[in-house]
Formats: structure tokens, C-alpha cells, sequence
């Protein structure tokens, strides 16, 4: 057992050394092993032994068919995912096989049990809710399973019941790992089973909790939905890093409460000052909290999932509630900010519907040029006046660097509920348009090609300079095929991502 940040670290080592093939086995034992990933065995290679930071690769001895035999031989059954592991461990062992069906390829990854990892959480998992955790594969949400289910079952006396589908929250075999505690747990067959099973549960054992790793087919969904409305507890995982992509993805977006169009009144479209056709949440979610594991020790907790999808959906801005585990022990809270800001788009300025009468809108200026904005307003003929009180103005005008939660603009702002608006810098290229897009002037379209391809160029030029991926504003299909166009010019990559009316372009480094 090893301890870091006070987090118990065990991995029964010993049992994955002992069905490998000598050789191997010894090449390992050479080497610190406390961040051994994974050892692969393809035929006629050489093995690798794969850690967090590098690759090993054992010279001089590849890999045969006895060695393969040797190891599939000291394991347990290979399910239909061609999965399989060594009883009461969490190691996973997986196959390559050739077109006849015979394997000529493992993978073997270690497998630890953490305990004190959801102590940054411990509040939100007892609570009773439904909670949902997101992240990118490998990043920990498995582990974060298995100990709400012991910590559940053990220190709460709860009926807690694990629908281990690929056997990776309690292990392989007949009996669990002791990760999971007194939780009981129901293995299924086949991956496409996992929802009858999930149903199962319900009707047949009568759980408190139900604890279920990767929901990711529409069906798993429907059991989900069915789960939380017969008032059991349900602590899941699904396919997706954030609450925004989960969204965009039609098969779980119910898990969050789907999205439906609505076409509003004329009165109702002008008091929200948005077209008549919306996107809105279809129903109440499945889980009540969402939980997004950004690193290991720094996670987005979002306490309300409908409130949340609902800002997002009218293109507000949700900030979560941060939760870092500090070094030696203990965490951090970073509370919400008191007030949502966004950066107006492209599609929120179209959105925007403007009353044509003789008031002149108050723009209140901050850390913005005030002459670079009459300029432009005398420039496009705009009914509005730049103002030095903010009991005058009808909005601030910022740039994004300046919204952060607890700055004294925002506080005010959120005192005398003006909306803000932030634009990318204080360039005389931006405040133009951003008034060309929010008073609606001049021919839409042609300004609409114009500022997406000028954004286009600035998202290159970002991900030449910074080598990491960038976001555009969603765009018609028109325009995104010229932001495509544009992008290769450079060499980079890009793809469409998300779903109309909401689509836009990710750009890419070159690899």
C-alpha cells in the first residue's frame, strides 16, 4: 500500500506478477512499479512495460504463442468484450485476437483500489441525490465508484447494489473486491445487457443505491430514468468530459433532461429578447448533481444539473463550484460566482431583438476605450450614447479578462442586475463587432462571413502560437464549410462539432 495526499493506494502486484511469463516477470520486478500502467504482449514483438510517464521495451525477448498460453491460461474466463481478469483483484486483462478467433495479443493493466478519494465529495455522495460523474478516460471516475459504494454500504448501513458490467468497479471472479465494502454486486454478460440488469436490481433486490459505470446507450439511459423515478438512489458514469458535451450528445442528453425546440409568442420572444424558435429542457433530469472530474484532485460540482442546462440553453454562462484537494490533506472550495457573465457571439447578437423607438441605449464603458466606441457608433448610425453613470446605462461593456466573479464591476453589476458583456480585447476591430452584431447593422450575411472568418484567423493564430485546440462560435453549415476552407490553407485541423443550431468549428494543432 502506498499513500498519497493521504489517499490509501493498493494494487495487489503480486497477483498480476505471478501469470506472467518469467521473463517478464523479472524485467518488471527491475523497475519501480508504483506507476506501472499496463504491460503488452503482442505476438513477435517485444513486450513493453508502460508507466504514467514512459515506455520500456524488454530487447531480446518476443513474444510467442506458449507465453500468450501461458498467461490466458492463469486467468479467469474472456467475456464477449474479450475482457478478463484474476479473481478479487482489479487488474484487466484484454485480448487481441485474429480473424479465426485465437489470441495473439494481451494487454495487462494493473488495476488499484483508492480509498480517501472522495472525501473532497463526501457531502454530495451521502446526500441521497442522483449523481453523475463526467471526465476523460482514465482520470479516475471508476475509482470514485467503487469507494462510494463502500463508504455507502459500510458506514451508512445503505443497500447498495454495483451493476459491474465489464467487472472493472469489483473485479474479476466470483466473489468482489474488497474495494466495493458490503455492497452487493450483479455482474452482466454482455455490455448490451447492462440496462436489463440495471432494471433487474430494482425489482429484485430492493436497493437503496445503485452504483452503474459508463451509461452510454440510449437504453442505459431509459433504465436510469426509470431507477431515479422509483426514489433509489443512482450514482452513475456516462460518455462525456463536460455538462455542455453531454448536451450535444442526442443519446444522453436525457440524462440532463434532453432539449426540445419551442416556439415562443411574439410578446414572449421580445421580454426574453431572443427569437421565436428556442431550444428548452424537455423534461427534469435524471441525476440531480453533476460532478465533472477535471484533474484528479479538482472537480466541478454542479449542485442544480436543471438550473445549470437552463442558463446554458438561453446561452448564459454556468460557473460550478470548484473542489481542489490540497497537498498533504484536506480541500478547497471555490464558491459560484455571484453573477453569470457571457461573451456575446455571433448567434446571440442575431438572437437579439431591438425595440426601434426613440430611447438611445446606455453603453457603460469598463476598461474599454470610450472614444473608440462613439467612434463606432457615429460610424454604423446607432441610437445609443456611451455613459459615465452606471444608474444610466442599460448594459456594461468589458473585455473577458476583467469578469471575473468577485471583481468589483461584476458585483455591481449583479447589485443593479445590468446585464454584462465582454468582448475578446480593447481593439477598435472588436467593439465594431460587437455593435454591428448587437444593434444589428448593415447586411447580416456579408458581416456575418466577414466577422467569422476574421474570428477563423484568430483562432489560427492562436493555435499556432499556443499548440492547443481552439473553439469557434457556432456557425450555418455555409459558413463553417469556409472557416473548413480557411483552416487548411494553414495545415491545421479542423471538424464540426456539436448539434444545430449550436454547431461550430474545434481547430486544431498540426500533428
Amino acid at each position: 500500500m502506498i499513500i498519497i495526499n493521504r489517499v490509501k493506494i493498493t494494487d495487489d502486484l503480486a497477483d498480476l506478477l505471478k501469470i506472467l511469463p518469467d521473463t517478464v516477470r523479472d524485467t518488471v520486478l527491475k523497475h519501480e512499479n508504483n506507476d506501472l500502467v499496463e504491460i503488452v504482449m503482442d505476438l513477435g514483438k517485444n513486450p513493453e512495460i508502460r508507466t504514467s510517464e514512459k515506455v520500456i521495451n524488454i530487447e531480446g525477448n518476443a513474444v510467442t504463442q506458449p507465453d500468450i498460453d501461458y498467461i490466458v491460461g492463469r486467468v479467469g474466463e474472456f467475456s464477449l468484450d474479450n475482457r478478463a481478469g484474476i479473481e478479487r483483484t482489479l487488474h484487466r486483462i484484454s485480448a487481441i485476437r485474429n480473424r479465426h478467433g485465437k489470441i495473439i495479443g494481451l494487454t495487462c493493466r494493473v488495476g488499484r483500489a483508492a480509498y480517501g478519494t472522495i472525501d473532497i465529495i463526501r457531502d454530495v455522495i451521502v446526500s441521497g441525490k442522483n449523481i453523475l460523474f463526467l471526465g476523460p478516460p482514465g482520470i479516475g471516475k471508476t475509482t470514485k465508484l467503487r469507494e462510494a459504494a463502500r463508504v455507502l454500504a459500510d458506514e451508512f448501513g445503505k443497500r447498495v447494489i454495483v451493476v459491474d458490467t465489464s467487472n472493472e468497479i469489483a473485479g474479476d471472479g466470483d466473489i468482489p473486491h474488497p474495494g466495493i465494502g458490503r455492497s452487493r454486486r450483479m455482474q452482466v454478460g454482455s455490455p448490451d445487457k447492462q440496462h436489463s440488469v440495471m432494471i433487474e436490481a430494482v425489482e429484485n433486490h430492493m436497493p437503496e443505491v445503485i452504483i452503474v459505470d459508463e451509461i452510454g446507450t440510449e437504453a442505459e439511459a431509459n433504465a436510469a430514468r426509470t431507477i431515479a423515478e422509483r426514489g433509489v438512489q443512482l450514482i452513475g458514469t456516462a460518455h462525456g468530459n463536460s455538462l455542455e458535451n453531454l448536451l450535444q450528445n442526442p443519446t444522453l442528453s436525457d440524462l440532463v433532461g434532453g432539449i426540445q425546440s419551442v416556439i415562443l409568442s411574439d410578446e414572449e420572444a421580445r421580454r426574453r429578447k431572443t427569437q421565436k424558435a428556442i431550444l428548452e429542457r424537455k423534461a427534469p433530469p435524471t441525476f440531480d448533481i453533476l460532478v465533472e472530474i477535471q484533474q484528479r484532485d479538482s472537480l466541478a460540482v454542479y449542485g442544480d444539473i436543471a438550473s445549470a442546462v437552463d442558463k446554458l440553453l438561453r446561452g448564459k454562462t454556468t460557473v460550478p463550484e470548484i473542489r481542489i484537494r490540497k497537498e498533504g490533506g484536506g480541500f478547497e472550495i471555490k464558491q459560484k460566482a455571484p453573477v453569470e457573465t457571457a461573451e456575446i457571439s455571433m448567434e446571440d447578437a442575431a438572437q437579439f431583438v431591438f425595440e426601434k423607438d426613440n430611447k438611445q441605449t446606455g453603453i457603460f464603458p469598463y476598461a474599454i476605450n470610450r472614444t473608440k466606441i462613439e467612434r463606432g457608433l457615429r460610424a454604423f448610425e446607432i441610437p445609443a450614447v456611451v455613459v459615465s453613470n452606471l444608474d444610466d446605462a442599460d448594459f456594461i461593456l468589458t473585455t473577458k479578462s476583467r469578469t471575473r466573479p468577485n471583481s468589483r464591476i461584476i458585483i455591481e453589476a449583479a447589485q443593479r442586475e445590468l446585464p454584462v458583456h465582454a468582448i475578446k480585447a480593447n481593439t477598435s476591430s472588436q467593439i465594431s463587432r460587437f455593435l454591428k452584431y448587437f444593434f444589428k447593422v448593415g447586411n447580416a450575411m456579408e458581416d456575418l462571413e466577414e466577422v467569422a472568418l476574421r474570428e477563423t484567423e484568430d483562432a489560427i493564430e492562436e493555435v499556432i502560437n499556443s499548440k492547443k485546440t481552439v473553439d469557434l462560435g457556432p456557425q450555418t453549415s455555409y459558413i463553417r464549410r469556409l472557416q473548413h476552407q480557411l483552416v487548411q490553407k494553414y495545415k491545421l485541423h479542423s471538424e464540426s462539432r456539436g448539434v444545430e443550431p449550436k454547431r461550430g468549428l474545434r481547430v486544431y494543432p498540426s500533428l
